[in-house]
């Protein structure tokens, strides 16, 4: 079987972070995506196509929105697309014509998401951010009695609040427009998905009964003696117990929930993992549930023995990437293809959507 998304048409409009994401999830699940490039980053010769794993599985089209033909080029594919992802800020595609209501006069069973900051209006909307802008206003970075915490190192808002929830979207309006038959815009702010991912899983880490975790003892990184760390996540009362016993540690300290006492339960568990290294830990710990891994970096993570069970790192482009996700029982899972250059897929990608007229206007370049 196909990838999930076979047949379904993606039109990207190239140049957001979370824009490329969301439309390479969609690529790996199966649509055939199609970016739109500047035509004045097409190279005069063909090049190796560049290790980009946001920018893999599609094809590239490069068009010159400031020619009169430009935004009319667009809007041919867009009436052979189901689905557009634009992620500029908000007016800039109107501006070029190309814009939602335009859009939709075109085609009225497309699905147009779009993916910003601040969202689509508001009074921020126009104003730039980064990852940790959202953050910070949705509480992410709020450790109660601590300084702020340290951003994460990876785009939790571009890729998990905004890029994510769009994708969630255009899913969504796809399933609906089969009973509707009518095509909508998705405005997805990284804003309000990254206070869905943190402010809710606030609260219900204060509801009554719950654990607080931020800064427990046994859900944090120890050094080993090999300068290696170890990440530890023993938070149910067995997985604890678990934790101290292979640690060698015995009853005489302060509650495991006792918060007055974590000073002194760090200290003696980060001795303990300061006695072996790492290595030798991970060998203790190996068919343990006390919820203890190691701490990998990016060049390591491809060759941990689990994932490379599940073949969960493909290779692209002669580069290590990620494996589509998640699984599914019939659908296949297809290794994506490597990034294209600007301007790659011009002549064929235009005549496979069937506006193949446009091939040999100036309002389009390819090589």
């Amino acid at each position: 079987m196909p990838g999930p998304l076979e047949g379904v048409r993606v039109l990207e409009i190239g140049g957001s972070v979370a824009g490329a994401f969301a439309a390479t999830v969609l690529a790996d699940l199966g649509a055939d995506v199609l970016r739109i490039d500047r035509a004045a980053q097409v190279p005069d010769a063909p090049v190796e196509p560049p290790a980009d794993p946001l920018a893999r599985g599609r094809r590239s089209v490069a068009v010159d929105l400031k020619h009169p033909d430009g935004p009319a080029v667009v809007l041919d594919l867009v009436a052979q697309a189901d689905v557009v992802v634009e992620g500029g800020r908000p007016g800039s595609a109107e501006k070029l014509g190309i814009g939602p209501e335009t859009a939709l006069q075109r085609n009225p069973k497309l699905v147009y998401g779009r993916v910003t900051g601040w969202g689509q209006d508001g009074p921020l909307a126009r104003r730039a951010g980064h990852d940790i802008t959202f953050l910070g206003v949705t509480g992410a970075l709020s450790v109660p009695g601590q300084a702020p915490a340290t951003p994460p190192p990876y785009y939790l808002s571009s890729f998990a609040g905004g890029a994510l929830q769009l994708v969630i979207g255009i899913q969504a309006a796809l399933l609906e427009r089969n009973n509707s038959g009518q095509g909508q815009v998705i405005d997805a702010a990284m804003v309000e998905g990254t206070a869905l991912l943190s402010v809710l899983v606030d609260q219900w880490r204060n509801t009554p009964g719950r654990v607080t975790v931020v800064d427990a003892p046994f859900y944090t990184t120890y050094e080993c003696a090999d300068g290696r760390f170890l990440s530890v996540g023993a938070v149910e009362p067995h997985f604890y117990r678990e934790l101290l016993d292979k640690l060698g540690l015995g009853e005489d300290l302060p509650g495991q929930y006792d918060e007055s006492g974590w000073p002194v339960l760090a200290e003696k568990i980060g001795e303990a993992f300061l006695s072996r290294d790492s290595t030798e830990w991970e060998k203790v710990f190996a068919d343990s549930d006390a919820c203890v891994a190691p701490v990998l970096t990016p060049a390591e993570v491809a060759g941990h023995p689990h994932l490379q069970a599940r073949g969960s790192f493909v290779e692209v482009g002669g580069q290590h990437q990620p494996a589509p996700a998640p699984r599914f029982s019939r659908s296949q899972r297809v290794v994506p293809a490597a990034a294209p250059y600007v301007g790659q897929h011009t002549t064929d990608a235009l005549q496979d959507w069937g506006v193949d007229g446009w091939a040999g206007s100036t309002a389009v370049r390819g090589v």
